[in-house]
């Protein structure tokens, strides 16, 4: 629950339709609120209709990527964001965590279970933030 009692509003922008959806399903049997985008400018309209708490954000996706999709996010949000991508260099990582802002990178693949906990651990992070 956020602070006003609400659950939680997950943004997932991934453009594999199948990853998507499994992230959704569940994150949502997780007790959180989804809304899905299949690519960068996607995500920011939905990012600016929903406010979400977290978004889940993959890097090469069509017609914006995700580098560009977060550095869009930065210029007006502090809203948590972790990456979920097959790019798995220390020099991606670096520029995700570090460059970027992101609060937290998963390289694929990895568990459903594992993407709930890193969820619920950022979430509890942002929430206790000043």
């Amino acid at each position: 629950m956020t602070n006003n009692g609400t659950k939680p509003r997950i943004l997932i922008v991934e453009d594999d339709s199948s990853l998507r959806d499994l992230y959704g399903e569940a994150l949502e049997s997780e007790g959180y609120n989804t809304y899905l985008a299949s690519d960068g400018i996607e995500g920011i309209e939905k990012f600016e209709d929903v406010n979400p708490d977290l978004i889940i954000l993959d890097l090469l996706m069509p017609r914006m990527d995700g580098w560009e999709a977060l550095e869009r996010v930065r210029n007006i949000s502090e809203c948590p964001v972790i990456i979920v991508t097959g790019q798995g260099t220390t020099e991606e990582i670096i520029r995700g965590l570090l460059e970027a802002g992101a609060d937290d990178y998963m390289v694929k693949p990895f568990g459903i279970k594992e993407l709930a906990a890193r969820v619920n651990v950022v979430l509890r992070r942002s929430i206790r933030a000043p």
